[in-house]
């Protein structure tokens, strides 16, 4: 049995005990001649995922529904027939998507959450989010009438919350960043959404809203944890379509695009970037369209499409040239220089092009960034190094590498470290040993 997240946070929300939801079933069945004696230890085990039988479940919407002021379904309260609505669909109303995504916050910030152990959705599952984003029917209206008056004020609180995340993974990793921006997500963001807003403004709280989400999906990706990632990225197209921001949900298309290539969906990272670059238009700003761009590039190089993975880096060299700092929105500040670089190097080791693969390389080395965007430039730089032979360069790019990678609690950092650290050994080199050793030591403290 599955927990039933969406019943525990409505609960919450509605600041229901167990006894209370209980005694108040037992009074609603005897307005319909059900004799009814529950009490809180069986709603204890509904939360486990036990469905009561009867009417008891249409009881519950009721009951809960009339506490917080509006209609509840079976589906609303986690009992309606499994796979016939997807959690966080998008086309499903968007009072039912703001529920399901609290409830996914709420078990996840308490750690009860079995999606951290679930594989990536493949297949239809995978594609369809972005189907529904890319195609109407669009929000008409996202206004909202509930128990607190959202305002400006909310959205700048989301957006610097934001800031502080994003800046908090890039030092310490998604590892250490994950619980905290979940538990905001969960206390703060929950409630500004069930508030009170007009259309215009809830377009800007939803906005600011999928941005961070987005975030939460960066670190849970980062954690290693894959089907978590994409439920938080699906969920930030979802609200990047009720933000009617288009640029924003391009974006998010980047991070499932990203994802993608690590899971080695090839021909789906492909995909999702053309829906990306197609839906967006001309709201796809000259960075994100050089990131996504640079990843088809690296997926054609992988699927051996040499015509096509050329074209792409041609395309990804020229928006990374219209790039003009200060003209991009924050979600697109991970596009730095030297970003392109490293991409483009990676696409064409992909297709053998050693010596274009070192040009790039060394040029994304050469340009300053954050240590975590130098982590990754260096390791590939140290492969490239390694395959052609220079092992006194491959040694020093390692040992920088593991230098600044130390207090940094990131899975896929230490994935990096851990394929470094095994293709020095492997190469026999000088000091291999010893480099070796000095990555050891940045991976001995367990997250």
């Amino acid at each position: 049995m599955q927990p039933n997240a969406l019943l525990d946070a409505l609960l919450a929300e509605a600041g229901m005990s167990h006894a209370g939801l209980a005694a108040h079933v037992n009074q609603a069945g005897r307005t319909r001649g059900l004799a009814l004696r529950y009490e809180h230890t069986a709603v204890a085990r509904w939360l486990k995922g036990q469905r009561p039988r009867g009417q008891v479940p249409d009881l519950i919407c009721e009951v809960v529904g009339g506490r917080l002021g509006r209609a509840l379904c079976l589906d609303d309260v986690g009992f309606g027939v499994p796979g016939q609505q997807g959690a966080g669909s998008h086309a499903s109303p968007l009072s039912g998507f703001v529920d399901r995504a609290a409830a996914l916050w709420r078990s996840d910030g308490q750690g009860r959450l079995p999606m951290l152990s679930a594989e990536a959705l493949t297949g239809t599952p995978a594609v369809m989010p972005v189907w529904e984003w890319e195609n109407p029917p669009e929000d008409a209206d996202v206004s909202r009438e509930g128990p607190t008056r959202v305002g400006p004020e909310h959205i700048e609180i989301l957006r610097a919350a934001r800031a502080h995340y994003e800046l908090m993974y890039r030092r310490a990793g998604g590892v250490a960043t994950r619980d905290r921006i979940v538990r905001f997500l969960g206390s703060e963001t929950a409630p500004m959404l069930r508030g009170s807003y007009s259309d215009g403004l809830g377009r800007s709280l939803h906005r600011a809203t999928g941005s961070l989400v987005a975030v939460a999906g960066i670190c849970a990706y980062d954690s290693d944890a894959h089907g978590l990632a994409q439920r938080y990225f699906h969920q930030a197209l979802r609200l990047a379509k009720a933000s009617g921001d288009r640029g924003l949900g391009a974006y998010v298309i980047a991070l499932i695009v990203n994802q993608s290539l690590h899971l080695r969906e090839f021909r789906q990272a492909v995909a999702f970037a053309e829906a990306a670059l197609r839906a967006a238009g001309r709201h796809t700003t000259p960075a994100l369209a050089a990131d996504l761009y640079a990843m088809q590039a690296k997926a054609y190089a992988q699927l051996g499409d040499t015509a096509a993975a050329l074209a792409c880096i041609r395309n990804a060299e020229a928006a990374a040239e219209r790039i003009r700092p200060g003209t991009e929105p924050d979600e697109t500040g991970y596009v730095q220089p030297g970003l392109v670089n490293v991409q483009v190097a990676e696409a064409l080791l992909g297709m053998g092009d050693l010596r274009g693969a070192h040009e790039q390389a060394a040029a994304a080395v050469g340009t300053p960034a954050h240590d975590r965007g130098r982590v990754h430039r260096l390791a590939m730089l140290c492969e490239i190094q390694l395959r052609q032979g220079e092992a006194d360069q491959a040694v020093a790019s390692a040992a920088e590498m593991a230098e600044r990678a130390k207090g940094m609690e990131s899975l896929r950092l230490r994935d990096r470290l851990r394929a470094v650290r095994e293709q020095l050994l492997t190469s026999g080199c000088s000091g291999a040993e010893e480099t070796a050793e000095l990555i050891d030591g940045a991976l001995r403290v367990p997250l």
